[in-house]
Formats: C-alpha cells, sequence, structure tokens
C-alpha cells in the first residue's frame, strides 16, 4: 500500500464514474464549458486526422462534436468506467458504430503510430501518473500528430481543501499538478513543442452540502488513499461549514477550479530515423517550426 496520502485508488474511481453515469450530465457543467473551449482550440491547426482517439470519453459529447468537425474520421472512445461507456452508448446510438474502449489511459490497447489526433478533457486529473499517460500518447500517436488536452491544476477546490483542513487532518481534495510540471511531462515523453496555459472559472454555491452533493454525482468524490474511511461526523461537518462560510460573497459560496490547457506534438519521423538505442529520437532542425497553425 502507498504512503502517499493523495495517491487515488484506481478502483474507487472507477466505481465512483459507474454510479454517475445516469446523471452525471446533469450536473457536469464545468467539464461542459471546459470541453466547448478546448474544442475551440482546434481551430488553431490545420488537422486532417484519419483517426482520433477521445480520452476519458464519459459519456460521448466530445466524441459526437469531433466527430462533427472532422466529417469522414474515424474515432476511438476511451473511459476507464464502463458504465460512462455504457451511457455513452445509450444515449449516442451512433456510438455503438465506433470503437469503444474499457481501459486505463496509461495502458491504452491501441498500435503504436495508430492515431493522429488525441483529445483528452479532464481526464488526466484521475490519473497517478501523467508521465505514464502521456508516453501512452506518444507511443500511440503518428509522426506529427497531435495531443490536445484539459486537466485542473493546483488552485482547484481550494476553497474546499481549506475548510476541510479546519476540520480533520484526512485528504478530502485530490492533488492537482502545476501546468509547468505536466509540460516537463510532456517533454519526458517525447512529445514536441509542448504549448501550456491556465484559466480560473468559479462556480457558485447556496452551501457547501450543495457542493459535495454536485462532486458525488459527478463522480468527482473523494478517491485520496488518505481520506477518512468512516463517517463523517457532524462536529467535523460543521467546522468544515463555518470555515468555507467566510468566503460568503453575494449570498454564495465560491469554487475555483484551475483549468490547464495543453497541447503537444509527436515528433516528425526524419526519412530512415528511429530512435537510438537509448530510445531518444532525433529531429532534423529544418523539420522543426514547419507545421502550419
Amino acid at each position: 500500500m502507498s504512503s502517499d496520502p493523495f495517491r487515488l485508488e484506481g478502483r474507487r474511481v472507477r466505481a465512483s464514474f459507474d454510479a454517475a453515469a445516469d446523471g452525471y450530465d446533469a450536473v457536469a457543467v464545468i467539464q461542459a464549458e471546459v470541453r466547448a473551449r478546448l474544442l475551440e482550440r482546434l481551430e488553431l491547426f490545420r488537422l486532417e486526422p484519419r483517426r482520433i482517439l477521445d480520452a476519458g470519453c464519459g459519456t460521448g459529447h466530445g466524441a459526437r462534436a469531433l466527430l462533427r468537425h472532422y466529417r469522414g474520421a474515424g474515432l476511438v472512445a476511451l473511459d476507464l468506467a464502463p458504465g460512462m461507456l455504457a451511457q455513452a452508448r445509450r444515449r449516442r446510438p451512433w456510438l455503438r458504430r465506433l470503437d469503444t474502449v474499457c481501459a486505463d489511459a496509461a495502458a491504452v490497447p491501441l498500435a503504436d503510430g495508430s492515431v493522429d489526433l488525441v483529445f483528452s478533457n479532464l481526464m488526466l486529473q484521475w490519473c497517478n501518473q501523467p508521465d505514464a499517460v502521456f508516453a501512452e500518447f506518444r507511443r500511440v500517436l503518428r509522426p506529427g500528430g497531435l495531443l490536445l488536452f484539459t486537466t485542473f491544476g493546483p488552485d482547484t477546490l481550494k476553497e474546499l481543501r481549506a475548510a476541510w483542513s479546519a476540520a480533520d487532518g484526512h485528504t478530502h481534495v485530490s492533488r492537482f499538478i502545476d501546468m509547468h510540471d505536466l509540460g516537463d511531462a510532456l517533454v519526458r515523453a517525447g512529445l514536441a513543442e509542448p504549448v501550456m496555459d491556465v484559466e480560473h472559472l468559479t462556480l457558485t454555491y447556496t452551501n457547501l452540502r450543495e457542493l459535495m452533493r454536485d462532486l458525488k454525482t459527478m463522480g468527482a468524490g473523494n478517491a485520496t488513499g488518505g481520506r477518512n474511511r468512516g463517517l463523517t461526523g457532524r462536529r467535523r461537518l460543521a467546522a468544515a461549514e463555518a470555515r468555507y462560510e467566510t468566503l460568503r460573497r453575494d449570498g454564495r459560496l465560491p469554487a475555483t477550479w484551475e483549468v490547464v490547457y495543453g497541447h503537444a506534438w509527436a515528433p516528425a519521423a526524419a526519412p530512415g530515423a528511429g530512435p537510438a538505442e537509448d530510445g531518444t529520437v532525433t529531429i532534423p532542425l529544418a523539420n522543426i517550426g514547419r507545421r502550419e497553425r
């Protein structure tokens, strides 16, 4: 067992999203907004992908938008939770004609160099090892393929984290990775020209319990190893509520979401070039910076 209290328990993550599948779309406001903003960024790139991987496809909204944007492309919809994939197939019957895969993003069951675009909206924060996920994305991308993703940064739910810190010593909010560290991980994975940026969005709630209920309904409950394994007592909940109340403005409580956007490219293969013995790939300087954006 890991001694890291913030390490996510994969089985709990999967079970939470399985349980949330039916009601997910009704409460996943932040996910829908960020997905729309990420899809808008596709306009920055001149792409004609033949095959797309939607990693962390959820209930299929992103897959539908991607196929509308890239008519004629094939698409693989991947998610860790079978309940989410079942919901996607039920609500979007046309997905049954596509490849739907239940798998961990750190072990993508696709061939090397088999996709032109990896699209991933708010999935990476549920993975313990971003390096392993990026390495898989690098592996399945064809030379010159694009990775476009979002995840949450360290300021996400900072108010909730502070409120619970006043109540007990357990972990209540996941540890989110800084944008710069994610950029470094992209480079370590062998992806080229990484670009990262961040924005902060704020939702407001009537009270703490409403926020916690929404998080649970969307499958984003506490899956950290250091969480309280028993029932949350009234005294601790009251202490957290009292701390959160100090932030009330105009009758509402804020919840911050730090949204990290990133993209990077699979290096274009030079004629006759291959990986060195240590796994590195050499790219001629003349091949860098030519891509139309």
